[in-house]
């Protein structure tokens, strides 16, 4: 059996390979390119080519493929192998640092947004040094970026790029004021947790809904659920613990730092939480966490879900993203420092984040929605869509001395004046945690817990770096213009926390109070999917996004668009699938159910005896089945009366949510009043406490 040594990075063509592999020199110019941004020259990208198939065909790779990220959630990869022709009708095994470098893949057939038309069929792929090339099914994975013809990105990793050197730019300028010269980059790192359920698949391939929505659109409450708290960190089945264990080795062999595993708080629900790692690797390594999940899972006849609400009545699932600021010497920016100076440099990043979630709650709730996630938030496991922060009572305490200039109270008495050694040493990850908090301070790092569990951690982390880029330019031009460097940061951290304060919420977010405060504080409260995705082209948010060249107005409509037409086509799937499950399953067995009873209290009365309670059933049946044949007549012309609006896809989205999604829950609310007066043996499909608690 291999040792972990071995095993971890076993298919990643990473640090130590390269150093094996190449070229002194030619490792040092790839370094340059890595490190500090500079463009590969194409003499070392041929060489680390013809080292990268060396190493990939001695892995058993035939193929190698540009991998990306479109803008639709998933991975993409167009497989060509590594074969060239030669005379005699023979072929050898070539790849050039071209083919290394640039791909062009076709970019009429995935979302744009408008950006491109069909019939504009061009795109291109470039490799992004900086995420590790890996091999996976015999096949060189190179993780790329895609943009079109014209220069627009098309997926996800492209504005991440953009949103993690607009970053460094900003956080490197207000460093270099503090002295800090050696800091020469700094680079945003993520550690996205994980969850996820497992259900057995034989049961899976029963139901529809799993199969084309990824979620039930029909069930009852099973008798148990998570109200017992039993399942959460408890034993891990034997089943489970096998897929967790074949699911570590497949990711240690990619280099993924998967590190903690346990039961989650639902029945059949689970988390995996990896180390942190630099945001576009750690963006790749969720993207290839779930795709081995769903791979995974179906050797041990298993099926993961990754949608955020599978099951109505048990938490859903989410992705928690534990975000945070390293330089380049290895300094970590939220970490609160032990002398004077670093603690007004910690104060100071602190400042900046706090301002960027209050100036731009919008874009952050804007960057999770989707209509999966629309059933998960505020639904007691998440938080809800109004965004605040929470930083426990001891740095709220010692933000509030600042903002008063009274002397702190707390653990250690001291003058709050920022710069000198009045400064007290500020404590280190000693408040409790806040689970209802959408973005949490957890000692070094924020943890935004509202993102869904089925989409890239990408949009969070480019609005995310965005933002306090932002906040870090503003304070950047105001302390270079400082004739008193430490005068200007005391006043600056003050006004700051004093306009900025009103986002700052250390209770519970689920409580109707915080509603109503939040309402009173004026912050935003963007309900639904439809709500928020409009806010990426607001005057300020294109500003913002154009300011630090992250995307452009017409890049921030496509994913605008895009999101909404998903949305749409989402609730368009489910709708459509519940009518077949409703028309052809459900009604068909609750007829037939009905028959038999009706034959059966027929019997019974013509046997002389009185039959009350099969009469009573027999007249809920009835009436449920009649008022579920409305439902699905309702619903059915509810679609067709669906606005033909391609062109303009809020109008469309708002028509799903106001009128679709009410006929989906009516139609819903019969089936499952039905499920639980059907006899089992007639019900079309497994139930709750079948697919909740059959893995063992």
């Amino acid at each position: 059996m291999a040792t972990m040594d071995e095993l971890f990075g076993l298919n990643v063509f990473n640090d130590s390979v390269m150093r094996q592999r190449l070229p002194k020199e030619t490792y040092r110019a790839l370094h340059k390119t890595i490190d500090d941004g500079r463009r590969l020259d194409p003499q070392v990208a041929s060489v680390v080519a013809n080292a990268m198939k060396d190493w990939a065909l001695e892995h058993g790779a035939t193929h190698y493929t540009h991998w990306f990220q479109p803008l639709n959630s998933v991975t993409a990869e167009k497989h060509d192998a590594f074969i060239s022709p030669v005379p005699g009708g023979r072929v050898v095994q070539e790849f050039s640092g071209k083919e290394l470098v640039r791909g062009e893949a076709d970019a009429s057939s995935l979302p744009s947004g408008g950006l491109r038309s069909t019939f504009e069929a061009r795109g291109y792929t470039t490799w992004d040094p900086t995420s590790y090339a890996f091999i996976k099914d015999r096949v060189l994975c190179i993780p790329t970026a895609y943009c079109s013809y014209s220069g627009e990105a098309l997926d996800q990793k492209t504005p991440l790029l953009r949103s993690m050197e607009a970053l460094n730019r900003q956080a490197v300028r207000v460093l270099h004021l503090f002295g800090r010269l050696d800091a020469t980059r700094v680079t945003p790192t993520v550690g996205p947790e994980q969850e996820y359920f497992l259900v057995d698949k034989d049961l899976y391939n029963r139901r529809s809904d799993l199969i084309f929505a990824g979620r039930t659109l029909f069930g009852a409450k099973a008798p148990k659920g998570q109200e017992l708290g039993d399942h959460f960190f408890g034993t891990i089945q034997t089943r489970v613990q096998a897929f967790m264990a074949d699911l570590n080795e497949e990711l240690w062999k990619l280099g993924v730092l998967a590190k903690t595993e346990h039961n989650e708080t639902a029945p059949a629900q689970h988390e995996m939480a990896p180390i942190y790692s630099i945001v576009n690797v750690a963006c790749d390594h969720n993207q290839l966490t779930m795709e081995m999940m769903k791979k995974i899972a179906r050797r041990h006849n298993l099926v993961c879900l990754l949608a955020e609400k599978p099951f109505e009545g048990v938490n859903g699932s989410g992705k928690h993203n534990n975000w945070s600021m390293f330089t380049n010497t290895g300094y970590n920016l939220l970490e609160p420092g032990d002398s004077p100076h670093e603690s007004a440099q910690f104060l100071l990043f602190l400042t900046s984040v706090i301002k960027a979630v209050d100036d731009y709650q919008d874009l952050l709730r804007a960057s999770v929605a989707s209509a999966g996630n629309d059933h998960r938030l505020g639904g007691c496991e998440a938080p809800p869509a109004i965004i605040s922060i929470f930083l426990g009572d001891e740095l709220t305490e010692i933000l509030q001395a600042l903002e008063h200039g009274a002397r702190y109270s707390g653990r250690e008495k001291a003058d709050m004046t920022i710069g000198v050694h009045m400064l007290p040493k500020f404590p280190k990850d000693t408040t409790d945690r806040n689970r209802t908090s959408p973005f949490a301070f957890t000692g070094n790092k924020f943890e935004f817990r509202s993102l869904g569990s089925s989409a890239s951690i990408s949009d969070a982390n480019v609005v995310l770096n965005t933002i306090v880029a932002e906040s870090l330019r503003q304070f950047a031009d105001e302390l270079e213009k400082a004739e008193d460097f430490r005068s200007c940061l005391h006043d600056l951290i003050v006004r700051e926390i004093r306009a900025h304060k009103r986002i700052i919420f250390n209770g519970n977010n689920y409580a109707d109070a915080w509603r109503e405060e939040a309402d009173q504080r004026g912050l935003v409260c963007l309900e639904t999917t439809v709500d928020a995705l409009p806010v990426y082209t607001a005057e300020k948010n294109v500003r913002l996004f154009e300011t630090h060249q992250v995307l452009s107005a017409a890049e921030l409509r496509s994913r605008r668009d895009i999101g909404l037409d998903a949305y749409a086509k989402t609730i368009n799937i489910e709708a459509e699938t519940m009518i077949m499950m409703a028309s052809r399953q459900i009604l068909p067995a609750v007829l037939r159910y009905t028959g038999t009873l009706a034959s059966s209290v027929n019997s019974v009365r013509a046997a002389g005896a009185d039959l009350s309670c099969g009469g009573t059933l027999l007249a809920d049946l009835t009436r449920e089945a009649d008022m579920l044949s409305d439902a699905i007549h309702h619903l059915d012309e509810c679609l067709k009366k669906r606005p033909s609006a391609e062109d303009r896809p809020e109008e469309d989205a708002r028509y799903m949510r106001d009128s679709v999604l009410p006929r989906m829950a009516e139609l819903r609310a019969h089936a499952d009043a039905l499920e639980k007066i059907t006899d089992k043996t007639y019900w079309p499909f497994p139930t709750y406490d079948e697919l909740l608690f059959s893995v063992e």
